[in-house]
């Protein structure tokens, strides 16, 4: 007997390119999933960037990250020397975040529908700005307090190689090639997997140069 939400699933409408490629228990990539709205997740993402410009961090271990930032959403996310965190505000203004722009939030929606993940409702976007030569190590995502929830990666401009290890840091990843407007979900027995970005590097994107842009949505500061 089918799931209600693989029931549910038949109904859905999906890009006519977008294929599904598992690459674990609950863990997929959407292709192409997101490439039909390119343009309404850029003019949100732009929203957000004008009322938080991207910024780069210090890590805890005092290190500054290649990757730019910046968040949208009720929670964002955060490092200092204190450590890795989500706040209300953004400690460079001291105002609340920008609210998620509902065409970011629709997209993220679906998307985790799509992977078999209804009725998510993300409450933090973190916008990653990858230049030639960013990377992101590996590490796990445990600053939320909702593990049952999802995570949803949306990946725009050059393409990366998107490492997907195991449980523990020591096992070896896979190299998932994220295009753009490919989605990646993961969640379930694989929501704390370690996953991380190779160091950018490759063709300029058509739609965004030499840049690659990710969303990734999560439920942080609440419980289903």
């Amino acid at each position: 007997m089918m799931r209600s939400s693989e029931l549910a699933a038949l109904g859905r409408s999906r890009p006519a390119s977008t294929s599904i490629e598992r690459i674990g228990p609950r863990a997929s990539v959407l292709r192409a999933f997101a490439l039909d709205r390119v343009d309404e997740l850029l003019a949100g993402m732009g929203r957000v960037v004008a009322a938080a410009p991207f910024r780069y961090m210090v890590t805890p271990g005092g290190f500054t990250m290649s990757v730019a930032l910046t968040n949208c959403g009720a929670l964002g996310w955060t490092t200092d020397e204190r450590g890795y965190r989500y706040t209300t505000n953004d400690p460079e203004s001291g105002r609340p975040w920008p609210q998620m722009p509902e065409a970011l939030a629709r997209v993220a929606r679906e998307a985790a529908s799509e992977a078999m993940f209804d009725n998510f409702e993300p409450d933090a976007c973190l916008v990653n700005r990858y230049l030639p030569g960013s990377r992101l190590g590996l590490h796990q995502d445990k600053d939320e307090r909702d593990y049952g929830a999802p995570i949803v990666s949306i990946s725009l401009g050059m393409t990366a190689t998107f490492l997907f290890g195991g449980p523990r840091r020591s096992d070896r990843p896979m190299k998932v090639p994220l295009q753009h407007g490919d989605v990646v979900v993961w969640g379930g027995e694989d929501r704390l997997r370690y996953h991380g970005v190779l160091t950018l590097k490759g063709e300029p994107s058509p739609a965004l140069g030499n840049q690659r842009i990710n969303l990734t949505f999560r439920r942080a500061g609440q419980r289903n």
